[in-house]
């Protein structure tokens, strides 16, 4: 059987560099199906899609709420052809109502030991039009290695230089942040992949640039450390969201090659200058993840954060504004107060405001979005931070002998967040 599974194009946010990475959740769904299932996958963002060529089933893989509308019509030229289509993905699980009017079949949950019962109703005819397993997920030790053999690894480059494989160690998260829908889609217990099975994975990817996507390490000590011991010799160099803040768990990271962390900065406080510092002063790079526009930002305070990011040191930053995807608290909150002023999930790209903040206009809210961006780079570039975060890594392969020479002249201008 020969199913097309299909990555939706998604428009960068402001200011992103123009380049993308290997999906993950595509690679992990392929994992998950029948030996006998023949997979063909397209990534929209670098390919079109051919909508003449035969497949038996096609699957639709969204991640962002911004794909969804590109998506449902993609679905519908299918099922216009008498195509069979299943839908999957977080925003799948985002936008289950609206995705069942454009879907034979939606599939909600981790897919793990659950496709072989899809795809037997599939050939029988029969299938389902929800697969409904959210809240019921499989045992993690279930969790296998990625299929990446589906991509066509030429084109996740940029300018020469392979972009970083991405990969996960855990899942759920026991926090329940208000801007994330991480509690609805994978519950609020921390469920880590064993030690042993993660890094294997990790051992057989054939790059020494890896992105650990799971939404926080820094949920349980003893097997933070454990995973990062047993990543020592792998010699990978690898970004994450945040590591513990404690000597011992950052001094592991450092020595298992971390690069560098996404971490959020959500106030001016001395613990968030300290928590800089201690990256630093183990060697790991911060990418810092500044959110604006939360009922307790006011102008004042906006500009204050901005002043402060500059003092701080940070190797890079990322803005957004607060977007209250459904299935947050954010969401609830705002719905409840009546103040979503768009439910156009094409606006919904955390680069546009689609609220009404509380404490100034939403054009005002706009404005900041943009001075924050242009005050932290003013007097240096997005491309040349960017480049000395390049060269830190750089200069960690060469000290322990991984280095590739081909990667030399595009120091710094193919790394930053893309999903």
């Amino acid at each position: 059987m020969k199913l097309k599974l299909i990555y939706p194009r998604w428009p960068k946010l402001m200011r992103q560099t123009e380049f993308h990475l290997p999906p993950h959740g595509p690679v992990v769904f392929a994992a998950a199906l029948p030996d006998d299932v023949d997979v063909e996958f397209i990534d929209e963002n670098l390919e079109t899609i051919d909508f003449d060529d035969e497949a038996d089933v096609v699957g639709i893989s969204m991640m962002l709420t911004v794909q969804v509308k590109r998506g449902w019509e993609i679905g519908d030229r299918y099922r216009a052809k008498g195509v069979p289509v299943i839908f999957g993905g977080i925003a799948t699980m985002l936008h289950a109502e609206q995705t069942r009017d454009h879907a034979d079949a939606v599939f909600l949950g981790e897919a793990e030991g659950r496709m072989e019962k899809v795809f037997a109703d599939l050939k029988a005819g029969c299938l389902k039009p929800v697969y409904d397993y959210l809240g019921d997920p499989p045992p993690v030790e279930m969790v296998g290695p990625a299929r990446r053999d589906i991509l066509k690894r030429e084109l996740y480059n940029y300018r020469g230089i392979q972009m970083v494989d991405l990969v996960h160690a855990s899942r759920g998260c026991r926090y329940n942040c208000y801007p994330c829908c991480v509690a609805y889609l994978g519950g609020r217990k921390f469920r880590p992949r064993p030690v042993d099975k993660a890094v294997a994975e990790m051992a057989a990817i054939d790059n020494n640039r890896l992105f650990i996507v799971d939404n926080s390490l820094a949920q349980d000590t003893q097997w933070e450390k454990d995973l990062f011991r047993e990543m020592i010799p792998l010699k990978k160099k690898w970004c994450c969201h945040p590591i513990e803040d404690k000597p011992e768990v950052l001094d592991l990271a450092a020595q298992a090659g971390a690069w560098y962390v996404y971490q959020a900065v959500f106030d001016t406080s001395d613990y968030i200058r300290e928590r800089i510092k201690r990256y630093h002063d183990y060697g790991i790079g911060v990418e810092g993840t500044i959110l604006l526009g939360l009922d307790t930002h006011t102008e004042d305070s906006i500009l204050r954060l901005i002043d402060f990011l500059l003092e701080i040191d940070l190797d890079l930053a990322e803005f957004t504004v607060l977007t209250p995807f459904p299935h947050t608290k954010a969401w609830t909150d705002l719905k409840r107060q009546d103040r979503i002023l768009s439910y156009d999930w094409d606006e919904y790209t955390a680069d546009k405001v689609v609220f009404q903040p509380k404490n100034m206009s939403v054009d005002r809210l706009q404005e900041l979005l943009t001075h924050a961006w242009d005050s932290f780079y003013r007097t240096e570039s997005q491309n040349m931070k960017m480049s000395n975060l390049f060269q830190q890594v750089m200069r960690k392969e060469k000290a322990d002998g991984t280095f590739r020479p081909r990667n030399r002249e595009m120091a710094g201008q193919a790394f930053g967040r893309a999903v």
